[in-house]
């Protein structure tokens, strides 16, 4: 996840003082053996069959799933594991009978506990169970206004019942934020869903770049080209500046597309130029540290039936079962290839990757869309929207062939082995 608003409030910081602020401190050594944040898809079942829908969900009843008992044992080791927050998701998480159950067990144990919902179910009574428990926060998904949206999510009054959920939660003091995947179908929406946001008083938005995953991988062809891409960071990153330097306590964050990070650099450039020259420096040390895509390092997904994946849009991979081995013992295996190669630093990459001269912002990007169209996890990132001369490569060689089913040997050199 790249928190935009961070930075904005930096540079605004730095604009009105013309003192950048200092350097964040070096991580202890406990901070850094602080085990990742779990997405946790507690249930798949979903009321809605949404077109992007990771999960390929429908509204039945999934079998082999976790049950309550599998889940609090998960927890501890998850604890034991230095997790310190927990997304808790689905499907639709509020469809599982014993959901509140769950995360109030997650509150008394410290987690961080967010909820991640499609919104619809979220009634004022829903709303009133959902303050009293005291999420950290709950995003709700939109794909735009109410006809795009209620297309995408294949019922007509969807976007009406969202709404009604993110307004009833921001009425109790609940932090809420909207949740919105751009594909070339629901571009046109983004501008107004900015303002919706504003209007609405919600706290934060999720501006998602679509990832080939699920029903995300049938969507792929009709992904947003990399000209409406960089059209859309321009306006994310203007609206987060412009509330930055107002003060208003509004956060912007993006996630599936790591290029954001070196981009923030090229709109500096053009959108604050004097600030450009000045604290450039400043702002890429910032990226850097920043490390970029976290995918089997600091972010990880565990689904309906126990199963731990690298982050979301890896159910196509197993890493192995909390129902048969301790989280932990799972997450710093790296005798699975995909893992040893996600935890090497740096992550050997090829193509466009491997001569970009911003790859110690970003670290590589979103290996799921190279493995998805090139087989090869360690190709180019397809979804990378940034230009040839803006990353220092003088030539991008060709697309390579799929390689499916035929892993390349990489001497990698893993963190911690």
């Amino acid at each position: 996840m790249f928190r935009i608003t961070q930075f904005m409030r930096e540079l605004a910081s730095a604009q009105a003082t013309g003192v950048y602020p200092e350097p964040a401190r070096r991580a202890s050594a406990a901070l850094s053996r602080r085990g990742p944040v779990v997405i946790w898809n507690l249930i798949r079942r979903c009321n809605l069959t949404c077109k992007h829908c990771y999960a390929q969900s429908a509204d039945h009843d999934y079998a082999g799933e976790l049950s309550t008992q599998e889940v609090f044992d998960a927890m501890v080791d998850l604890k034991a594991a230095g997790v310190p927050a927990l997304i808790l998701s689905g499907g639709e998480p509020l469809l599982r009978p014993d959901f509140f159950e769950i995360a109030q067990r997650a509150k008394d144990m410290g987690f961080h506990t967010s909820l991640s919902s499609n919104g619809t179910l979220i009634d004022e009574p829903m709303a009133d169970t959902i303050a009293a428990l005291g999420f950290d926060y709950v995003g709700i998904s939109l794909d735009g206004l109410k006809a795009t949206h209620d297309k995408f999510r294949r019922l007509e009054g969807a976007f009406d019942l969202s709404l009604a959920g993110v307004r009833f939660l921001h009425a109790r003091g609940i932090k809420v934020g909207l949740r919105y995947t751009m594909t070339a179908l629901n571009a046109h929406d983004f501008p107004p869903l900015l303002d919706l946001m504003r209007e609405e008083g919600a706290h934060k938005f999720y501006f998602s770049h679509l990832n080939y995953a699920g029903r995300g991988n049938t969507h792929r062809g009709k992904d947003a080209h990399h000209m409406a891409t960089r059209e859309a960071m321009d306006r994310l990153l203007d609206r987060a500046w412009d509330a930055a330097v107002q003060g208003l306590d509004e956060e912007y964050v993006t996630g599936n597309n790591d290029a954001d990070g070196p981009y923030l650099l090229h709109w500096l450039e053009k959108r604050e130029p004097e600030l450009h020259a000045r604290f450039a420096a400043e702002v890429r040390q910032r990226l850097v540290a920043w490390g970029g895509n976290s995918s089997g390092v600091n972010v990880a997904n565990i689904d309906n039936l126990g199963i731990v994946h690298p982050d979301t849009m890896w159910w196509h991979h197993n890493l192995g079962s909390v129902r048969e081995r301790k989280f932990a013992d799972i997450w710093q295996d790296t005798t699975d290839p995909l893992m040893a190669g996600l935890k090497a630093k740096p992550r050997q990459v090829s193509g466009r990757c491997a001569q970009c001269t911003q790859f110690d912002i970003c670290g590589g990007n979103t290996r799921v869309r190279a493995q998805q169209l090139t087989g090869d996890a360690w190709s180019e990132d397809p979804g990378c929207y940034l230009q040839d001369e803006e990353i220092g490569v003088v030539s991008a060689p060709a697309a390579p062939a799929s390689t499916k089913g035929a892993a390349r040997v990489i001497r990698l050199e893993v963190e911690g082995a």
